[in-house]
């Protein structure tokens, strides 16, 4: 019965990614054709810029951050900002263990960084391609000891992998473990979870852990050497990175340095040590230090204090834009993602596990770099964004008119619709996470689309309208939405502000309000049936002296297998409805030692699904027979409709399905 966590919790990873993107593609999505303004409107920022120093930020950060940790029941927070190789903030802010009131130490106080492990991995990879050992553009079967199966007619190649376009759907089996009594290795977690392949690689993002992990295991191959040493060799080492590991758990001379990691409500016992698998997709712990120094190196074209990681031109290659929906949009680079604030271009990776959630971005052109984790689960939604936009909007605030433009209705509504995210499993058992995800896009009187899901920091659904073709901004706002057409000019993807991941249009029989109908209809249907069978029992029961009542003429009960059926679904759909009443907050990933209810669940429906065959024969076999009722026939014709539908929503969303994927 614990399947339902996986649903959950991959609605939960997905939403949290959900809006999303789109690579550069060789042919230009936006047009030359410049289109007439219809109206300005000023930005909604504060006019005033503040100096970027140490005793303003420090005003800035203290303000914000004890306000943050209180609003989300944060335990606490380490931060750094430097600028121009200076150190400006270095703080950190509330406990890392909330029951010894122990503080954070921005030095000293380990965080899981998670995500942004990605950056050095793609950095080791790139110091091998440097040393002529790996081509970014070869099969990357090619440096595997197994093979990733084929499909599409097309390689999966490390560029791919780095721009998350190998078009791998999700994984989640595994990838978190906290306490297990075996964790696998490295190889043993990509052989056990190969996952199917959405989308031809190349075309379109959908963020993925086990794409990072392949990456990880070719530096292993290559190398000679375990990721984790490779990476503590050959990146920590050199840039004097002394409080980072991608050990799990950490190595002694670190142990007694991690902040523990907190759910919801920092007074509950910590979540214990995350073990992420694969390693190089989320293993990394460190400090606000050790990544000041990271970021030094990646500013100064690949060298800290005499020391080089890369080249410079190697590193130029990797910050170069290499897939985006738009030259309007923020691209995807080699394992990078920008973010765009005003005029500043951030690039870097944000990082979440169940209690930590971390950030670090630097910004080439003025030379910043920003990092901040928090050792909570509540900071995963609001807390980074909110930092990122007021602090380009204290420092680096700019004058820029929103330029709207006037476009047909009929493009606008072109572009309403339902979608889900392209980072998603279609073929294992979280599919039904799919359905929890998905978003619709819907247009007003007035021109102005919106999704209903997606809001601002205030909490307000975002307003788009038209800024170019396909093209539209929030309204008072940054944020961006491109549409992106396939040959028949039909909107198939959205693109959004996060270049990782993209919204894909839903087929109409896989919408979430089709789909509820349809199971709610079934499940009434099939409740109804429960409900006359149980009476009956009742009566029969209360009532033995007394006869039971005949059925009019031409009336026939349904017989036992339809009502064994009915009773199956109800039951299913009653221990669905218990499991997410009772779940709370205490969301773990599934392990192997799940396989035992996946294989119940399949086998509870597969005998719901036997049954409701038999229901369907039962229905067919009465419309010949003239001796029955119209309405008789209705009935069992209306019970059987139920049956069929519930046993196609099993098959179709994996209910019962494969068990050793997740």
């Amino acid at each position: 019965m614990r399947l339902l966590l996986v649903w959950l919790l991959s609605s939960l990873l997905l939403t949290s990614a959900a809006l999303a993107q789109e690579p550069v593609s060789p042919v230009p999505l936006v047009p030359k054709k410049p289109q007439q303004a219809a109206s300005q409107t000023p930005p909604a920022t504060p006019p005033t810029t503040h100096r970027l120093d140490a005793a303003d930020l420090s005003a800035f950060f203290d303000g914000i951050i004890p306000l943050q940790l209180e609003r989300a029941d944060i335990a606490g927070a380490s931060v750094l900002v430097m600028k121009n190789g200076q150190l400006l903030l270095q703080k950190g802010y509330g406990y890392s263990d909330t029951k010894d009131k122990k503080p954070v130490d921005p030095a000293n106080t380990i965080f899981r960084l998670a995500s942004i492990s990605k950056l050095f991995t793609w950095i080791a990879v790139m110091q091998l391609q440097e040393q002529g050992k790996l081509d970014l553009d070869t099969d990357i079967n090619t440096y595997l000891d197994f093979k990733i199966r084929p499909a599409f007619g097309k390689p999966i190649t490390l560029r791919n992998l780095m721009t998350h376009t190998a078009g791998l759907e999700e994984v989640l089996r595994d990838i978190l473990l906290i306490k297990p009594k075996r964790v696998p290795t490295l190889r043993e977690f990509l052989i056990a979870n190969q996952p199917e392949r959405l989308f031809p690689p190349g075309l379109v993002p959908a963020y993925s852990n086990y794409g990072v992990g392949l990456g990880s295991y070719i530096v292993e191959r290559v190398s000679g050497q375990p990721f984790e040493q490779y990476v503590a060799e050959h990146i920590f080492a050199v840039l004097g990175m002394t409080h980072s590991t991608f050990y799990q758990p950490l190595p002694k001379d670190l142990a007694d340095l991690p902040s523990e990691g907190y759910r919801a409500n920092s007074e509950k016992l910590p979540v214990g040590f995350e073990i992420f698998n694969p390693v190089g997709a989320g293993g990394l712990s460190s400090t606000a230090a050790d990544m000041g120094r990271f970021g030094q190196a990646l500013l100064n074209g690949g060298e800290l204090d005499g020391k080089r990681i890369l080249k410079p031109e190697t590193l130029a290659a990797m910050f170069t834009p290499q897939f985006r929906a738009s030259d309007q949009m923020p691209t995807m680079a080699m394992g990078f993602y920008e973010t765009w604030r005003n005029d500043l271009r951030w690039i870097g990776h944000e990082g979440d596990l169940i209690a930590f959630h971390s950030l670090f971005f630097v910004e080439p052109a003025h030379k910043i770099i920003l990092f901040v984790s928090f050792n909570s689960s509540s900071a995963g939604s609001r807390t980074r964004p909110e930092l990122v936009e007021m602090f380009s909007d204290r420092y680096y605030h700019t004058d820029q008119k929103q330029t709207l433009i006037t476009v047909p209705r009929k493009e606008l509504q072109s572009i309403a619709g339902t979608y889900q995210s392209t980072r998603r499993a279609d073929s294992t058992k979280i599919r039904l996470a799919n359905l929890f995800s998905q978003r619709t896009a819907t247009l007003d009187k007035d021109g102005v689309l919106q999704i209903p899901d997606v809001k601002d920091l205030r909490g307000h659904t975002i307003k788009w309208k038209p800024i170019g073709k396909d093209l539209l901004q929030q309204v008072d706002g940054q944020h961006k939405i491109f549409a992106i057409r396939d040959s028949n000019d039909k909107v198939v993807r959205l693109a959004y502000d996060f270049p990782g991941v993209q919204a894909e249009r839903v087929r109409w029989f896989d919408n979430v309000k089709v789909v509820q109908f349809l199971v709610g209809f079934s499940i009434l249907t099939l409740v109804a049936v429960v409900l006359a069978a149980a009476s009956r029992a009742i009566r029969r029961r209360a009532l033995r002296s007394r006869p039971l009542p005949a059925p009019q003429p031409g009336t026939r009960w349904l017989p036992l297998p339809t009502q064994i059926a009915a009773w199956m679904w109800v039951l299913i759909a009653s221990a669905i409805l218990v499991i997410f009443a009772v779940i709370g907050d205490d969301l773990t990933p599934p392990t192997h030692a799940w396989d035992k209810y996946f294989y119940l669940t399949n086998f509870v429906t597969a005998i719901a699904i036997f049954f409701s065959v038999l229901a369907i024969f039962s229905a067919v076999l009465v419309w010949p027979r003239n001796d029955l009722r119209t309405i008789t026939k209705i009935k069992f014709s209306l019970v059987a409709f139920a049956c069929l539908y519930l046993s196609w929503f099993a098959i179709h969303w994996n209910i019962i399905g494969p068990t050793t994927r997740i």
